[in-house]
């Protein structure tokens, strides 16, 4: 029935077309703006941490501490049924790189400060 709604309000112009295209975007806008913040919300309202960690707590738990971007991009390859190879490698490593930038660039504030 959604669907049918949707093609629907696509049909007559009350939805744009690039409007849905964007949805992705804001989600991915929000997890490098707030990735701890999706993680608690991950933790508690869903099981997806739980399938790509295998129950566990400490390494979600880390990750959450020191790389919680890469914890959540691990966790979408692994419940997303994708390899960590090739591409997906490159994935978690850019994440591994944008989530260690954030601890050069407070320590260079630091310099500056004082």
């Amino acid at each position: 029935m959604h669907a049918r709604v949707t093609r629907e309000a696509l049909q007559y112009g009350s939805v744009r077309k690039d409007a849905i295209r964007q949805m992705p975007c804001l989600l991915v806008l929000l997890i490098l703006f707030f990735p701890r913040v999706i993680l608690v919300l991950m933790f508690l309202l869903s099981n997806y941490l739980g399938r790509a960690y295998h129950h566990q707590l400490l390494i979600p738990l880390l990750g959450f501490i020191f790389l919680p971007i890469t914890t959540i991009v691990y966790a979408w390859e692994v419940n997303s049924g994708l390899p960590i190879a090739g591409i997906n490698l490159v994935w978690l490593i850019i994440a591994v790189i944008v989530d260690m930038g954030g601890w050069g660039g407070g320590g260079s504030h630091a310099r500056r400060r004082m």
